[in-house]
């Protein structure tokens, strides 16, 4: 599952070892951090009042869409029933909820919905009845992830994907929309499994076991008798990343990197057991699709570099065909409308925030269903990133490494321009360029540079490239910055002497990496809910996450891996580090345990070194509370001001 709408910033509070300026409100403790200004507030007031669409579901009659936005503090449902129309808010909680879909047959008036508390990531599943505007708990309540629904083909059951038996395993069960509540598990294997899509006859599923980014497997499962078909039985690691049955059942259309080195639309035979290329002559990665409710059309999308592009595909033909006149940026969230003659999306761009678009395949006319604020902005001036490329330590064929990034350069600047390097999380992600308000400000306010390198072992550059940070190569990935360091220093309009680092999660524990390995080349750092000793990372994540972590990242509970793991961890190394770090964490973060940053900020103390440090008790692996954000931005801002931009 990839998403990667560039930086969801975050935000533990244990004992205070070392309690300095500690200042605590209802949801925020604050050290060090300084009393924000009046006139800061004011000025960033208009960057922080843009807002953003996302496609959660058509309506089923074909008159509307659900989808999800903020208008004041968290993110909520809102029905539009036309292209421009009035977003008409549906769902009013405290929390944010985390999407929504219809269910298919329209004697249930209602959609699904599913909501955590205080970001725990514990999400539930919830109907939503139209009739009455009632909801109803579906799940269990408890510390369990459960999954938005995959509908049957009749739209009268359902599959979840739920943690409930053990707290750590993904089983699937099936329900009737007759008794939803009465969840029948049909697949209890172990590991991560989810669901791909039902076959056109409801009998049987496609399901997926995730075993990290370079591996997974694909079977078919047998709805009433829980049998389970591996697809596609090969000694070579291949990833899977989505899949549909064919209309007639005998085959079904896959995403996948078999045989190889990019993510290729491809095609399964059942009988013959073969898999066919389709994209094959498309050197990127097919990031998405979609089939329309026939099964007649599938609408992919290919990541070019960080730009998509959209195509079709004619299943019977199997002929592709580019969607022109579509306005260039990231597209995600592809849904056919129930007819199937028009294609739902949602388009950001670096100059507009993400919004949802539609388009009819017949004649390819775009229409725009949202228009979202960005603050009475002028967003002509919001910088567009340049695509650069530079050179690492090591060699490809003879020659050296080059590693991408994009570069967003300020406009009309006088003198030398300051730097903050944006290392993306992950670490199986990629920086893309896409909508930042708070860059905006950053890049128009401060006369600030931001490059967002996409480091060895980010997704979006071929299977191989996605492999060369695994295990004992993992500060492979944080020498990439020290070249970057390097390529800043021989361009004339940078200030190689003020420069930051700044990320979040993966990206957090590269910005604790970079600043022990280059603490002299750099002015400040920015860690955001980041890892700062791996092993009592993966021995405090949740349950769920431990296995999945362990494949990336490498065994703790092997004594050769543990050793190496402790050596590499910024944790053990905090004497290297001398300058000002700003760390921010949530507190019910459960995928880099609070502790994790805690732990970083009191060795640093007893160290005698000042650290910022901001705690949301409210918020987990991501702020996204808008008044959390809005005062995580405001001290950001002010840490830039005074230990970068002096």
């Amino acid at each position: 599952m990839k998403l990667n709408f560039v930086v969801v910033l975050m935000l533990f509070s244990v004992t205070i070892g070392f309690a300095q300026d500690k200042k605590e409100s209802s949801s925020l403790v604050l050290e060090n951090v300084p009393d924000v200004p009046s006139s800061l507030v004011d000025r960033m007031t208009q960057y922080q009042n843009t807002r953003w669409a996302a496609l959660s579901s058509w309506i089923p009659n074909g008159k509307g869409i659900l989808m999800l936005t903020r208008f004041a503090e968290t993110a909520q449902l809102h029905q539009v029933d036309f292209p421009g129309g009035d977003r008409k808010q549906i769902t009013f909680f405290k929390e944010p909820v985390g999407g929504g879909t219809f269910c298919p047959d329209t004697t249930y008036r209602g959609f699904m919905f599913t909501r955590d508390a205080g970001g725990n990531e514990f999400s539930q599943l919830y109907w939503f009845d139209l009739k009455n505007g009632k909801y109803t708990l579906l799940s269990d309540g408890g510390r369990s992830q459960n999954s938005l629904p995959t509908w049957s083909n009749k739209g009268n059951k359902f599959t979840v994907v739920s943690t409930k038996r053990n707290g750590k395993d993904y089983d699937i069960y099936v329900a009737d929309m007759k008794n939803p509540k009465e969840a029948k598990i049909i697949l209890q294997q172990g590991g991560s499994w989810s669901v791909m899509d039902w076959s056109p006859d409801d009998k049987k599923i496609l399901v997926q076991n995730y075993i990290s980014a370079n591996k997974s497997f694909v079977h078919v499962l047998d709805v009433e008798t829980g049998a389970l078909e591996q697809i596609n039985s090969s000694n070579e690691s291949i990833a899977y990343a989505g899949g549909y049955w064919s209309a007639d059942g005998k085959g079904a259309f896959i995403i996948s990197d078999a045989n190889a080195e990019f993510q290729t639309l491809q095609y399964y035979d059942f009988a013959s057991k073969k898999l066919t290329p389709i994209t094959s002559s498309i050197h990127w990665d097919v990031s998405g699709m979609t089939i329309n409710k026939k099964r007649t059309t599938i609408a992919f999308t290919i990541n070019e570099n960080g730009v998509s592009k959209i195509y079709t595909l004619n299943t019977s033909t199997k002929d592709i065909h580019e969607l022109k006149g579509i306005p260039s940026g990231v597209i995600g969230g592809l849904k056919f409308h129930p007819n199937g003659k028009e294609l739902g999306f949602v388009l950001n761009t670096p100059a507009t925030p993400s919004d949802i678009f539609s388009i009819k395949l017949d004649n390819i006319a775009l229409s725009r269903w949202t228009a979202s604020e960005v603050g009475g902005l002028d967003n002509s001036t919001f910088v567009s990133p340049e695509q650069i490329s530079f050179e690492s330590f090591d060699n490809v064929n003879g020659k050296p490494r080059t590693i991408p990034a994009f570069y967003y350069k300020p406009k009309n600047v006088k003198g030398k321009i300051p730097v903050i390097i944006y290392i993306h999380g992950g670490p199986e992600a990629q920086a893309l360029p896409t909508f930042s308000s708070f860059n905006a400000y950053l890049t128009n306010e401060l006369g600030v540079a931001i490059i967002a390198p996409n480091v060895r072992g980010s997704s979006g550059y071929g299977k191989n490239y996605l492999l060369l940070d695994n295990g004992y190569k993992r500060e492979d990935s944080v020498k990439d910055i020290g070249a970057l360091l390097d390529w800043i220093a021989k361009q004339p309009e940078l200030d190689a002497s003020r420069v930051a680092v700044w990320g979040g999660s993966y990206g957090g524990y590269m910005v604790l990496a970079s600043m022990t390995h280059y603490n002299a080349r750099l002015k400040c750092a920015i860690d955001v809910v980041g890892i700062s000793n791996f092993v009592t990372f993966l021995q405090n994540t949740e349950d769920y996450r431990k296995d999945l972590r362990r494949v990336e990242y490498g065994d703790e509970r092997d004594p050769k891996m543990k050793e190496f793991l402790l050596q590499i961890s910024p944790a053990n190394h905090v004497d290297k580090i001398t300058k000002p770090l700003f760390i921010i964490q949530g507190l019910n973060d459960p995928r880099v345990p609070a502790s994790e940053s805690e732990q970083m900020k009191l060795k640093m103390q007893s160290k005698g070194q000042k650290v910022w440090y901001m705690l949301a008790k409210d918020e987990g692996h991501g702020f996204r509370k808008k008044a959390n954000v809005d005062h995580m931005q405001w001290a950001i801002v002010m840490f830039l001001q005074e230990h970068l931009l002096k």
